[in-house]
């Protein structure tokens, strides 16, 4: 019997640097971690401003300097997505309470999720957006998102059994 894939969808406002920074964390610790056959991941955005576009230059540079490829292209949530999707989590309040808002129904309600719930330190309460800041906003970001996705990394362990 083949199992279903937990599939994950992060989600911040334009898809452009929080989310597609932790699509990319996340597939690399999951490849590391030997589960890509069994968590499928993706990014959108709850609007589409950037709909089409790779993430924002300065976030890929900072990604890569840690060996993370940020090369998705921004779309925004979709009303399938709440169907297709295990975890639907958002980066920060504002993102989480517009996909409570665009959700269908309450089961779609329950799969919502603020990134750093996930933190086994949390130093946050969100991941800051870095668009109109400099250097250090990307890199807190990717720390933040590093501790988070490692943390919901072991969440899905233990509830899964992985």
């Amino acid at each position: 019997m083949k199992q279903e894939k937990i599939r994950i969808l992060f989600v911040c406002l334009g898809n452009i640097c929080r989310s597609p920074s932790a699509e990319a964390i996340m597939k690399k610790i999951v490849a590391d971690a030997g589960l890509s056959d069994r968590i499928e991941i993706d990014s959108a955005g709850t609007m589409g401003y950037h709909e089409g576009e790779l993430p924002d230059s300065r976030m890929r540079q900072h990604g890569a300097r840690r060996d993370y490829t940020l090369d998705s292209r921004s779309r925004p949530v979709r009303m399938s997505d709440f169907y297709d999707f295990d975890y639907i989590i958002g980066m920060d309040d504002q993102n989480v309470t517009d996909l409570k808002r665009k959700a269908p129904d309450q089961e779609s309600v329950e799969k919502i999720h603020r990134m750093t719930n996930f933190s086994p330190e949390p130093l946050h309460d969100h991941i800051p957006d870095p668009y109109y800041g400099g250097a250090s906003g990307f890199e807190l970001v990717l720390d933040i998102l590093e501790d988070a996705c490692r943390g919901l990394l072991n969440q899905l362990r233990s509830e899964y059994s992985l």
